[in-house]
């Protein structure tokens, strides 16, 4: 199973980038946890300085932006 964090203040494009990533996980028979971090601390933790951020088994891979589907189909496949 992945642990996959979604870094950022609340806002639509954070909510926005969470459910691209839970969609994608199910239509790829994915399992994966998805988690909306908004602590500031935490995301600083990370280095992020700029939401959405996406963190996949504590590997930052994504911020800044809402990825693409690509994107996320390429981190949650083997």
């Amino acid at each position: 199973m992945k642990n996959i964090k979604v870094l950022g203040s609340g806002c639509t494009k954070c909510t926005k980038t969470a459910e691209l990533i839970e969609k994608l996980a199910t239509e790829l028979g994915v399992e994966a946890m998805v988690q909306k971090e908004t602590d500031v601390q935490v995301i600083m933790a990370y280095g992020v300085m700029r939401t959405p951020a996406v963190v996949i088994d504590e590997e930052l891979v994504h911020s800044g932006s809402i990825p693409t589907q690509a994107d996320v189909t390429g981190w949650l496949q083997p």
